[in-house]
């Protein structure tokens, strides 16, 4: 029997691709399996043509249905429906830069990236992922924690924003509660709310519901509040207690765009460091003969497993034809070209165990936008 779940539109920002998730796109599925992929635009005037674009790419899938005489009939109607339900639930005043909608028997995804895709439609028996695997990667998908005393929210990151995480339990709230000011003149404190008892088992509740979170979708974690509220987590938690502490109370209540305000300096320190650490890899490794560089190389390279690290420029891409031995750039209009090379590439990589970093454009200049430490 088909999977009969109707599956919503999932938005790269506020869903993890963890790895429960990208196995069950890359099961088996009855045949066909369709993935229509094309590239959107965050902001006019290139934003103009998507719902167009769009509306093509699903008609050109539903005549490769027509045309496959391996399909029946039930079958082409049932995937024909299940293109037409992920097209009307797209919405592009939310688009970024590339769009991939999955339909098979019973079931459909759509999916929004943040890095562009090539335009294509492909039939088979397995979704293609390889696209929403690159951008979720350079997407570099973070975790921010804000608590206060009666309020804990989850805000999920990525490239240039931050958005409430609706997930696992959070937000996280109670209601304020007064304390007994003759204990207070007794025992000489100052009104601490975060000595509270009741307080101190509210935020080790919400450490125990992140810890949740994070076994299924890992990833960096910054946690704001204040130093109170941190050094409570800090004595009393796990999963926060490794994060990069953000002192900064109010954010439980506040919007997404002052969260961002508020770790966007630390996230670019990070990005700086993690781009001089991986160029000192690649210097070390280039005297050590165990670089290599140039997507011909690298393809090679990552085919045979040999890749320990990949470095990428964020926007760097390429078409090539696969002349069988090695890559060779492709001319216009070549029907086998690969304009996603790059994207295939960085999957492979991830497939036998690499690390993958996306470095900021000009950053491999000598090496043409990509390269890489080999394993041996």
């Amino acid at each position: 029997m088909p999977d009969t779940r109707i599956r919503p539109i999932v938005l790269n920002m506020e869903h993890d691709l963890s790895p429960a998730t990208l196995a069950e796109l890359r099961r088996p599925r009855p045949y066909p399996a369709v993935s229509v992929l094309t590239p959107t635009h965050r902001r006019e005037p290139g934003n103009a043509q998507d719902r167009l674009r769009l509306r093509h790419a699903v008609g050109e899938a539903k005549k490769r249905l027509e045309a496959d005489p391996a399909i029946t009939r039930e079958r082409r109607v049932e995937v024909a429906r299940q293109l037409d339900q992920a097209l009307a639930e797209v919405d592009l005043t939310h688009a970024e830069d590339g769009l991939a909608i999955f339909a098979a028997p019973g079931e459909h995804q759509v999916w929004t990236l943040s890095r562009s895709v090539p335009e294509r439609v492909v039939l088979s028996d397995t979704f293609l992922t390889r696209n929403l695997v690159a951008a979720h990667t350079a997407e570099r998908p973070f975790w921010v924690l804000s608590v206060s005393a009666d309020r804990v929210t989850l805000w999920s990151g990525g490239t240039d924003r931050v958005t409430e995480a609706r997930t696992g339990g959070f937000p996280m709230t109670r209601p304020e509660r007064n304390f007994d000011p003759e204990r207070q003149q007794r025992t000489g404190d100052s009104p601490s709310t975060f000595r509270d008892e009741d307080t101190r088992r509210f935020l080790r509740e919400a450490d125990a519901a992140l810890s949740r979170v994070l076994r299924e979708h890992p990833r960096p974690l910054y946690v704001t509040g204040p130093e109170a509220a941190l050094a409570v987590l800090d004595s009393a938690g796990r999963a926060a207690a490794g994060a990069v502490h953000v002192p900064h109370g109010g954010l439980a209540h506040g919007t997404p765009e002052a969260v961002w305000q508020a770790v966007r300096p630390l996230l670019a320190a990070e990005a700086r460091r993690s781009a001089d650490a991986v160029a000192e890899e690649l210097r070390s490794a280039r005297g050590r003969r165990d670089f290599a560089a140039g997507v011909d190389e690298i393809w090679q390279s990552a085919r045979a497993g040999r890749v320990r690290l990949l470095a990428v420029e964020e926007n760097y891409r390429t078409t090539v034809m696969d002349v069988g031995d090695h890559l060779e750039p492709a001319a216009d209009g070549d029907l086998d070209a690969r304009e996603d090379i790059v994207d295939e590439i960085v999957e492979q990589c991830l497939e036998t165990g690499a690390e993958v970093r996306f470095v900021p454009d000009g950053t491999l200049t000598e090496a043409d936008g990509i390269a890489g430490v080999l394993r041996y």
